[in-house]
């Protein structure tokens, strides 16, 4: 996976994510999100979560082989 390009100086922190929709700043405590936004959310939040996974196992070569055997011993042992 290649790195991630710098961000700018003069860049906020949070940004929108890379479909270019930003989340909605001011919701209110009784608006109902939509599956929709539901599901974008979670989308975005699965690919972060991925992408710290791997930034782990690259710096952590050791720790991740050996969550990997540990995986790898629990689906061999896993009975249907």
């Amino acid at each position: 996976m290649p790195d991630l390009p710098d961000l700018p100086e003069d860049t906020p922190g949070d940004t929108e994510d890379a479909e270019g929709a930003a989340e909605p700043a001011t919701r209110g405590a009784g608006a109902p999100e939509t599956d929709a936004e539901r599901r974008r959310r979670r989308a975005r939040f699965l690919r972060d979560l991925a992408e710290a996974r791997e930034l782990r196992a690259r710096v952590q070569p050791r720790r991740a082989k050996a969550a990997r055997l540990r995986q790898e011993m629990r689906m061999r042992t896993f009975r249907w």
